[in-house]
């Protein structure tokens, strides 16, 4: 008979563990017996919570997503005006739980999977939305809408793209010099707003 109250934390065990794996991996081409194993459980155990592997990488995306909200929500609360909830929104994607290692290859591999997973393309447009929603919450009291939509989309793809390009680096990513890159375009964007008006 399972203990009560076991299976979330074998369920987060599960999660935690397919992060590793994939971050190790490089892909999604990780099998629930490696992930069962590493999370301490059996195979059959791993497919009792989750069935098949498409649904613990969906639920271990989920999990990243969330993890990425909450940091993001927190961040957004303590900003004092439009300008620091867009540097929240850059700093939360850079920080040091969402900006190491595991969680990069994660992000890689999901978006190469989500060229044929419509679930995981689902969960990514999800988080583009969510994203692009942040940065609007500062950047449209910074700007006109219409600008401010052209600078968030431009920041987004500068965080993705950062993401991707320290995925195919070797060593440890510098969350440091990835926001210095995003905040210097952001500045721009600003003086040139400020000279334009």
């Amino acid at each position: 008979m399972p203990k009560l109250g076991m299976e979330p934390l074998r369920r987060k065990a599960l999660i935690d563990a397919t992060i590793s794996a994939i971050g190790e991996r490089g892909s999604l081409d990780v099998t629930m017996s490696e992930i069962a194993g590493r999370a301490g459980v059996s195979s059959a155990l791993a497919h009792h919570y989750f069935g098949a592997k498409d649904e613990l990488l969906q639920a271990t995306m989920r999990h990243i997503l969330s993890e990425l909200n909450a940091d993001a929500r927190t961040a957004l609360r303590h900003a004092r005006d439009a300008r620091e909830r867009v540097l929240a929104i850059i700093a939360v994607n850079f920080s040091d739980k969402q900006f190491q290692p595991e969680i990069i290859a994660a992000w890689l591999a999901f978006y190469v999977e989500a060229q044929k997973a419509p679930a995981l393309r689902r969960l990514l447009r999800i988080y583009a939305r969510r994203l692009h929603s942040n940065l609007m919450s500062g950047l449209s009291g910074l700007m006109a809408r219409n600008e401010a939509g052209h600078v968030a989309e431009s920041i987004a793809a500068l965080i993705d793209g950062l993401y991707i390009r320290r995925a195919l680096k070797d060593g440890t990513p510098n969350a440091a010099s990835a926001v210095a890159l995003v905040e210097d375009y952001l500045e721009t964007k600003l003086l040139q707003h400020k000279k334009a008006s």
